[in-house]
């Protein structure tokens, strides 16, 4: 890895790396607060434990990112690809994820607390113990997604694609699923 890829634990706060490469860079505990990073390549970095809340990463490049306990909190992940990242006990919660790629993504034990994943590819994501309280999922792809012990309490899944969705022991109460499609999926 180059030098000026190792940014292990770097203050980065409202810095502007729009369009950056900083693919497979090491960003552990980095403080990225406000930090601009739409359209940024960061295809397999690490940001283990790293604090981007309120970022801008829009369309940015996520793809197998290790995202492992980082703080996203009202992050705007817009259109952002993050097919095979793990965002294992992330905090997502407020984050804008509207029609992000979150496929085959693991969302284990993640915070996803009121985000906006209206329009997401979630197809085959791992979602195991996720709280997604007052989530909108409206018209996301939960094909074959893995929802067991899920919360989905108060979310809205109204147009949700929930095919071969597994959703074990989910916490559906007050979940508005008006037209999603449950064809095939484990209740």
């Amino acid at each position: 890895m180059n030098d000026n890829k190792n940014l292990e634990g770097a203050n980065l706060q409202d810095r502007d790396l729009q369009g950056r490469d900083l693919s497979g860079a090491n960003l552990k505990g980095a403080y990225l607060y406000l930090a601009n990073l739409s359209d940024a390549n960061l295809a397999s970095a690490d940001f283990y434990r790293a604090d981007l809340s309120r970022a801008d990463l829009s369309r940015a490049d996520l793809s197998r990112a290790d995202l492992l306990l980082a703080d996203l909190y009202h992050a705007n992940l817009y259109h952002a690809n993050l097919y095979h990242a793990n965002l294992s006990r992330a905090n997502l919660s407020r984050a804008n994820l509207t029609g992000a790629d979150l496929s085959y993504t693991n969302l284990k034990d993640a915070n996803l607390t009121g985000a906006d994943l209206s329009y997401t590819n979630l197809k085959d994501a791992n979602l195991t113990g996720a709280n997604l309280t007052g989530a909108d999922l409206s018209g996301a792809n939960l094909t074959g997604a893995d929802l067991s012990y899920t919360n989905l309490k108060d979310a809205n899944l109204k147009d949700a694609n929930l095919k071969d969705a597994n959703l074990k022991d989910a916490n559906l109460k007050d979940a508005n699923l008006k037209d999603a499609n449950l064809k095939d999926a484990n209740l």
